[in-house]
Formats: C-alpha cells, sequence, structure tokens
C-alpha cells in the first residue's frame, strides 16, 4: 500500500506518480474581498462592471485561485514533518476563468525527484500541479518545487 501523501519523505516520492484531493467552493464573497484588497480590477470586485467585460461576469484573481491551490497542497498533500518550502515555481498560466459557484480541486504529478548534493538529508520534488474545476476543466497549471527532507 501506498504511503499516504500527507505522511511522505522526499525518499517516497516517485516520478510519474498522481494524486487528486480536495475541493474548495468558491463564492462571489471570497473573490470580491480577496480582490479588494489584492487585485482591485473591475471585473473582479464589481459584478455590474464585470458584465460589460470580456468575460460576462466576475471571475477570480488568478492570484486566488493560486492561494486556493496552496491551501488544498497544505490541507491534502504537504506533510508537517517533512515538507520545507517552495524555492520557486516556472510555468504558472491561468488558463480559464474561475467564476462563483466553481469547484475547484488540485491534480498532481511528481515530475522529478532529486536529492541535494550538498544536503544530502533533503531534496527537491518537482511537480505539476493543477487547479481543475467542477468540469473537469484546468484552470491554473503551474509546474512547482517542493523541498522536502529525507527520511531520518
Amino acid at each position: 500500500m501506498p504511503i499516504p501523501w500527507k505522511e511522505r519523505w522526499f525518499d517516497d516520492f516517485a516520478v510519474g506518480e498522481t494524486a487528486v484531493f480536495g475541493e474548495h467552493l468558491v463564492s462571489e464573497d471570497e473573490i470580491v474581498e480577496f480582490a479588494r484588497r489584492y487585485d482591485p480590477q473591475p471585473f473582479h470586485v464589481d459584478p455590474v462592471a464585470a458584465m460589460q467585460s470580456p468575460y460576462g461576469g466576475l471571475i477570480a484573481s488568478g492570484w486566488m485561485t493560486g492561494a486556493v491551490l496552496t491551501r488544498l497542497m497544505c490541507a491534502h498533500f504537504l506533510s508537517p514533518s517533512s515538507a520545507m518550502a517552495s524555492p520557486g515555481l516556472d510555468e504558472l498560466r491561468w488558463l480559464k476563468p474561475v467564476r462563483p459557484g466553481d469547484r475547484l480541486s488540485v491534480r498532481v504529478e511528481v515530475l522529478e525527484t532529486s536529492r541535494s548534493r550538498s544536503k544530502p538529508d533533503r531534496g527537491v520534488v518537482r511537480l505539476l500541479q493543477q487547479a481543475v474545476n467542477q468540469d473537469g476543466e484546468v484552470v491554473l497549471s503551474v509546474h512547482g518545487r517542493a523541498m522536502f527532507w529525507s527520511r531520518p
């Protein structure tokens, strides 16, 4: 039986493994609250103005979608014992608008594992992380890197 994601150390990840997890219901209030604070463009904060935008209605900030993905990663994937931090992201893409009422989940694929040469007690796992809506459409895609401690 595979080791649960939340219990994994660097040594437990294998290239090609995939996982799907979590669910987050996006609300209009959440979209507007986040955008007012961090991304106050009319199509994120004003439902009336958003109707006149190319999106035809209110949409979430891409940064909010990324924050939802991160929250679901913390809740379902990253081990509190072994996850250290992320040295960065590559190829961040917002592929489809996220709207009020969308239900987002996360799909992850392990792309690469690389043990540190200078600090062999840890390694980096390169992941394809995707936020997926209720219709199975990928709304956000990013290649992330996560550092994990090696198994003690």
